[in-house]
């Protein structure tokens, strides 16, 4: 298929939409944005695998990193493609799958790609695959991994659904397993074993007790959260379970290392003995840097922490200030009704131009 980068941006999305991609699936539409951005002369345009790259060359004194994903989750049964538009309460919304996660955003970068022929800062345009599922497949930490130097610039700022709003850096996430140990017996005579689960008690407790953070990073609060997530004992219904895992998820603010964050549970657990089984550090938002201040002057729409995790972590372990900017209800994002309203379609590719062209 071709991709008309010429036309409205609500139709650019709906055609991107339109080209299934759930992650793994992304050749269509990764051939389809390499061709449409391989015909602009102004742009050196590459391929890695399923994500493409293009690159501005002016000598301008800033670069600027533009990056969103083109996978989407499953579709849903029966399919929510192909897109559809669509009146509510008097305002036109575009449904189906993508629309919200992230392909607006996607057709925001393409836009820009085309209509902004002498951008005010160089611009690096990634369109990435696989970032809904298993980091090992990620494009951007592909890329990273093997092209880190399409990676670097001044400012990066990820497409990704904000409502239209800037939301500066994202927070870092921690899980940890802690496990109780017992002795196994029959449960009609417990008092021959001891009671894994039962001490598990101590655990959620210290955990229900434990009073969630606020820290100020950059200017903007985020909001730390420490939660039980699963718990897991027992073998049979007539045995005392001589083993049981509590997992924790620990959603920390980005002022904090690997290190700070696994030390601060610890001291919510004392003694007890924590497993890592999955990490990822969080970002700064960097809105101290001149050209983060540039990026939100211009925009001129509403700034707050990103309370989630997103790739913008990728661009801050390199040193570049990230932020996520796009339409969308991240809410909304892989709803079996996604949707977008189109009006922040055209607020985002309006806000961006402001800034850029």
């Amino acid at each position: 298929m071709g991709l008309d980068l010429s036309t409205d941006i609500v139709t650019l999305t709906a055609a991107l939409c339109d080209v299934e991609s759930v992650s793994l699936g992304e050749e269509a539409i990764a051939d389809a944005i390499e061709e449409a951005l391989s015909a602009l002369p102004h742009l050196t345009t590459t391929r890695h695998g399923h994500t493409v790259v293009a690159r501005t060359d002016l000598g301008r004194a800033e670069r600027v990193v533009l990056a969103g994903h083109i996978d989407t989750v499953p579709l849903t049964d029966p399919p929510n493609l192909p897109v559809r538009r669509e009146v509510v309460d008097g305002e036109e919304v575009l449904y189906g799958r993508g629309t919200v996660d992230m392909k607006g955003g996607v057709a925001v970068q393409l836009r820009l790609a085309h209509e902004v022929r002498e951008p005010t800062r160089d611009i690096t345009f990634i369109f990435y695959e696989a970032e809904e599922i298993e980091e090992s497949h990620n494009g951007l930490k592909a890329l990273g991994d093997t092209r880190p130097d399409l990676l670097a610039a001044d400012l990066a700022v990820l497409l990704e659904p904000t409502a239209a709003a800037v939301e500066g850096g994202c927070k870092g996430t921690m899980r940890v397993e802690i496990r109780t140990k017992g002795i196994a017996a029959h449960s009609a005579r417990p008092w021959k074993g001891h009671n894994a689960i039962h001490d598990a008690a101590d655990v959620l407790r210290r955990l229900g007790e434990h009073e969630e953070r606020s820290v100020e990073v950059d200017g903007l609060t985020y909001h730390e959260a420490l939660q039980a997530v699963a718990i897991t004992g027992g073998i049979a219904g007539n045995v005392i379970p001589d083993a049981c895992t509590i997992t924790v998820n620990y959603r920390f603010a980005p002022d904090k290392s690997a290190d700070d964050a696994l030390a601060y549970v610890q001291s919510v657990l004392p003694g007890y003995e924590l497993t890592v089984t999955d990490l990822a550090e969080g970002a700064r938002p960097g809105l101290d840097r001149p050209a983060a201040q540039s990026f939100v002057a211009a925009l001129d729409v509403p700034v707050g922490p990103k309370e989630g995790w997103t790739d913008v972590a990728r661009f801050s372990a390199l040193g570049v200030p990230a932020v996520n900017f796009g339409p969308g209800d991240p809410n909304l994002a892989h709803h079996d009704e996604e949707r977008c309203p189109t009006a922040q379609l055209r607020e985002a590719e309006a806000a961006m131009m402001r800034w850029l062209a």
